[in-house]
């Protein structure tokens, strides 16, 4: 058996070895460890006034064949949704989008083409929500607030995008997947089996839909929930703090 004798001048050494390598490939694990990107979490997923109100939300870059039935289902259970619009849709479909408003539903960005926001650079996304908030503000006389990206597609630069234009980024709670023709049975109970406080319940002008929404809102309505418009159910902190000082007069 051979045994190693180490002076202490040589320990030291040896241990100063060991931590420069430790050192180094401490330096090589982090410059090859993949960077993860931050996940924005300023979209709204649902709203907050902690109430009985539901948001219907509805994104339109086509189907106005089915939108006049619609608009008589929501006026026969006294409801008032959310329009999500593409401009390009408005552009063609002026007195729907007219009507929608006068009618009491809050019409809303929805960009102005039905693009993949993610694929845009930020003056890309930009330039598509402010021509989209042009044409609403023309058509109704009243900006436009919420921003719902097509394909509920968002990354930092739509966030950094809409937050510089003061648009409030929105996604959803319920999906009713519409977009994909279900039978109306279907989509009643996607909506009921999920139901809760402040869902946004997302939406889009399909035959389906339009047959389901008697029912469904006959149902919503009939387990104590008030269908309102997004910014009902999206209470601000300053429209929180305004109700609390007027609670404590």
């Amino acid at each position: 058996m051979r045994i190693f004798f180490f002076t202490k001048k040589g320990f030291i050494r040896g241990m100063s070895g060991f931590v420069f390598l430790g050192l180094l490939a401490f330096i090589f694990l982090q410059m090859i460890k993949p960077q993860v990107a931050a996940v924005p979490a300023q979209a709204i997923y649902q709203g907050n006034s902690g109430q009985k109100t539901v948001a219907l939300c509805i994104n339109v870059d086509w189907g106005e064949e089915f939108i006049p039935a619609m608009l008589e289902a929501f006026k026969a259970n006294d409801a008032k949704v959310t329009f999500f619009v593409t401009g390009r849709w408005a552009e063609k479909n002026p007195d729907l989008v007219r009507q929608m408003h006068e009618e009491g539903h809050s019409i809303q960005n929805h960009g102005y083409k039905h693009v993949h926001f993610n694929n845009l650079s930020g003056e890309q996304a930009r330039e598509q929500i402010v021509k989209g908030g042009r044409i609403i503000k023309e058509l109704t006389g009243k900006e436009s607030v919420y921003f719902a990206p097509p394909y509920g597609e968002f990354n930092t630069n739509v966030v950094t995008v809409s937050e510089k234009l003061h648009y409030k980024l929105i996604m959803w709670s319920i999906d009713t997947i519409d977009w994909q023709k279900p039978p109306a049975d279907t989509i009643i109970k996607r909506v009921m089996n999920q139901l809760h406080n402040d869902a946004i319940i997302l939406m889009h002008p399909t035959q389906p839909t339009a047959e389901a929404l008697p029912e469904l809102m006959t149902q919503i309505s009939a387990s104590g929930y008030q269908m309102k418009t997004l910014d009902q159910i999206v209470i601000t902190d300053n429209e929180k703090k305004d109700k609390n000082e007027k609670t404590s007069h």
